[in-house]
């Protein structure tokens, strides 16, 4: 059964925030569904639609991992089951 999460990217733009984010994913067998991104004014916006049904990870660690690949990489990433999404910004 496909567990969507919702991950959002934002910061300084810089070189190599995608490759370092989808390479994370990948060895970690998560499978990205959609993926938008802009740049305004310098600011690097992502938002990733992903499939964490095939990782060996739970959503919480997949969380705090890509939390300090952030920190690393000086972006603030954000990740959510898509259901606690929905209820955070349902309106």
């Amino acid at each position: 059964m496909m567990k969507k999460t919702i991950i959002t990217v934002v910061g300084n733009d810089t070189v190599g925030i995608i490759a370092k984010v989808c390479t994370y994913l990948a060895e970690n067998k998560v499978n990205i569904l959609d993926i938008s991104q802009t740049i305004v004014q310098g600011y690097f916006n992502m938002m990733m639609v992903a499939d964490t049904s095939g990782s060996d990870k739970d959503t919480g660690t997949i969380s705090k991992d890509l939390s300090v690949l952030g920190e690393e990489i000086g972006v603030i990433i954000r990740c959510q089951h898509e259901d606690i999404f929905n209820k955070m910004h349902r309106i």
